[in-house]
């Protein structure tokens, strides 16, 4: 009887967590329609440091929360012990920045859908650039990689043989992206993740407005345009986003919550054919389900187990 209930507390515990997961995967896939439409009113830099800035402020009064109750000891782990969360927060922030506004100037000039599934193919980089730090390539990545790469050639090369600009920026991000989760999979297990969520945030949001008011016109009027995407952007992404994914990674084992995830891409093409009329040609179309097919194998069949839990999306 003790061992049924222990079964049935578990699968509860595990569809808790996987709707969490796919909430998340909903509000990443969804903020691409308002990441693009904002840049009708401004900046790429501008609105990511506003929307940064916001979801930062969101998660301040949690990060706060967690520091002001750790244990002295949880402290002392690390030779660099309480600097360990701010030079790792700015290392992060850093590449959160980059990866950002590389995606944020992208979709200037391409759409949700091609934005959300060219984004994912960070988790196809991610283990070909581990090579570097000693990790082996799983079986999934050999086979899924070639199928991710022959999509992205339908998806966005045009006849010329040549990467549409748009989508060019995105892919660059993706590289920045996979980076990103590689330094968080190694700064993760001695930070606090929300700690670090909200550290990260912050510097990027810092960054990301010095260089909006060295390089763009920033006004006030811009934000009162653009405040919904701004709102959206920085509370439901960065903040309600990042935090389902936290919580649903208590209850769902990493590989089910990478594919979970991975929704996002399908999400976001959805959200910009629904929102703002975005139709794929069946070649572009062709390309997306061989993309997702792709990081989806690359995803399933992994062999090294200390990438897992680094796998796992970035807010977007």
């Amino acid at each position: 009887m003790q061992i049924n209930e222990f079964k049935s507390s578990y699968n509860l515990q595990a569809l808790k967590g996987n709707m969490f997961l796919f909430l998340a995967a909903f509000a990443w896939g969804t903020t691409f329609v308002v990441q693009r439409t904002a840049m009708d009113h401004m900046g790429p830099f501008f609105y990511s440091g506003l929307r940064f800035l916001l979801g930062s402020i969101f998660l301040l009064p949690i990060a706060l929360y967690r520091v002001r109750n750790r244990r002295p000891s949880e402290w002392q782990r690390e030779k660099l012990g309480k600097w360990l969360p701010l030079w790792g927060s700015c290392l992060a922030g850093l590449l959160i920045c980059l990866g950002i506004n590389l995606q944020q100037t992208g979709l200037i000039y391409t759409t949700a859908g091609n934005a959300g599934f060219i984004t994912g193919l960070y988790v196809v980089i991610v283990p070909f650039l581990g090579i570097f730090f000693g990790f082996r390539i799983s079986l999934g990545v050999w086979i899924g990689a070639p199928l991710a790469a022959i999509g992205l050639y339908l998806l966005s090369v045009t006849q010329g043989f040549t990467l549409t600009p748009g989508d060019a920026w995105i892919l660059a991000s993706a590289f920045v992206w996979a980076v990103q989760v590689l330094t968080v999979g190694l700064l993760s297990p001695k930070i606090d993740s929300i700690v670090l969520a909200f550290g990260q945030s912050f510097v990027c949001a810092v960054l990301s407005l010095i260089l909006a008011v060295i390089l763009e016109d920033t006004s006030l009027a811009a934000i009162r345009t653009a405040w919904f995407e701004i709102a959206f952007g920085g509370i439901i992404s960065v903040g309600v986003g990042f935090t389902l994914q936290v919580v649903g990674q208590k209850y769902s084992p990493p590989s089910y919550a990478a594919i979970i995830l991975q929704l996002e891409a399908v999400i976001a093409a959805l959200a910009g054919w629904f929102f703002l009329n975005e139709i794929m040609s069946s070649r572009a179309l062709a390309g997306a389900v061989l993309m997702l097919f792709g990081m989806l194998i690359a995803q399933m069949l992994p062999t090294w187990k200390t990438l897992k839990p680094a796998l796992l999306p970035m807010p977007k």
